[in-house]
């Protein structure tokens, strides 16, 4: 009989590979918490491109946008490959640049809702209190 309690070697091997994962994750995520970063993984979705070809998109100073480069090819995200003088960046992996784009979705969707949010706080209060929808939305009952 199996005792379904003890820990087997595997369980073991799956929590520090959990571990592991997480701490991976995290930071992937930390390289990707930077504006800058965000727009450079955005611009980078769209196609390989140089140092000064992001300088000018991004309207920053080429020594910024280097060190942004760099922790971004530090943690994996970005790779360059030299293409005569110039060394081209690329993203390593494409569901990278869908991480930062659902991420700034769910930011603008967040920033919606609290506006709506707060719109209809500001609605509720003068809100006629014989008006049923108010009463509704306010939680208010007859």
């Amino acid at each position: 009989m199996v005792d379904m309690d003890t820990p087997r070697p595997c369980d073991a091997l799956t929590e520090r590979t959990d571990a592991q994962a997480r701490e991976a994750a995290s930071d992937l995520l930390r390289a990707l918490a930077a504006p800058t970063r965000i727009a450079i993984v955005l611009s980078l979705q769209e196609s390989a491109k140089c140092v000064h070809e992001l300088v000018g998109g991004l309207g920053l100073s080429q020594p910024l946008v280097s060190q942004h480069l760099r922790v971004l090819k530090d943690a994996g995200v970005v790779r360059g490959h030299r293409n005569g003088r110039e060394i081209m960046y690329e993203l390593i992996d494409d569901h990278l640049a869908h991480i930062v784009t659902d991420a700034l979705v769910h930011a603008t969707e967040s920033s919606v809702e609290s506006e709506l949010a707060g719109h209809h706080e500001s609605v509720d209060a003068t809100a006629d209190p014989a008006d049923p929808v108010a009463q509704e939305r306010t939680g208010a009952s007859s």
